[in-house]
């Protein structure tokens, strides 16, 4: 009755652990990954996984801004099992991630984009276990070959994170609750021209849209967007991003 009583309160409760399968991962790639569950030290009755897809935001508000944990994604499974004192257990699945994933594979030192990957047990009758994993995207091909085109136009990324809110473009808006900023700073003579400039992702099936707000020495912000179909050439967007930038 003791060891109950300590399990209901998560002493001695069953835990969880979740191994990261996928070696390369992208915003829309499949995430494989294996469940395993190690029993405490009563039988517990587990009534379900349930498994988020994590990021941290930058939230405003009327004191300044502050850092807020934001769930993208969330995947139930309510498979109800049964666990054994010391038992163990694992299953792999596979899971898809969203389009709009922040990517967090940048060619930076710092930068305050987070992913992460929150396993919970519910467990019946206690507090249930949680399992933190952290997720490295990488940017797709089409969103490398805009970063690319960037950098070639005389900027270098300087800062990435995630704000709260939405994005909207001409034919898109962002569905999350949040979204990335990837902000470069110009080198050389462009630091006549320009402040900065911003660039943004909304993937959708298909298509990647691309939001450049460019901050003009002289003339102020603008937005410029873009919508690429999945395999535009690289060469392609260069010219692209060059009719934006140039």
């Amino acid at each position: 009755m003791f060891k109950k009583l300590l399990a209901s309160v998560g002493i001695g409760a069953a835990k969880v652990d979740t191994l990261i399968l996928s070696e390369h991962l992208q915003p829309g790639s499949p995430l494989a990954i294996e469940i395993q569950i190690q029993g405490g030290d009563v039988a517990q009755t587990i009534n379900g996984l349930d498994l988020s897809l994590m990021t941290e935001a930058e939230v405003e508000h009327a004191d300044g801004e502050s850092r807020q944990a934001v769930r993208l994604h969330h995947w139930h499974l309510d498979d109800r099992f049964e666990i054994g004192a010391g038992e163990r257990q694992s299953e792999r699945f596979e899971l898809m991630l969203p389009l709009e994933t922040p990517i967090t594979v940048l060619d930076l030192r710092r930068h305050q984009t987070r992913v992460w990957l929150e396993t919970g047990l519910d467990i019946a009758q206690g507090l249930d276990g949680r399992d933190r994993d952290s997720l490295q995207i990488a940017p797709t091909d089409t969103m490398a070959a805009v970063l690319e085109a960037v950098a070639a136009c005389g900027f270098t990324l300087k800062g990435a994170d995630v704000e709260r809110g939405n994005l909207r473009g001409p034919n898109f808006a962002s569905t999350l609750g949040c979204y990335q900023e990837l902000e470069f700073r110009p080198t050389g003579f462009g630091g006549v021209r320009f402040n900065e400039v911003e660039v943004s992702f909304v993937a959708q099936p298909g298509v990647t849209h691309v939001m450049l707000e460019v901050d003009r020495r002289f003339a102020g912000d603008s937005l410029r967007c873009l919508s690429l179909r999945d395999g535009e050439s690289r060469s392609a967007i260069a010219v692209m991003v060059r009719q934006i930038l140039g």
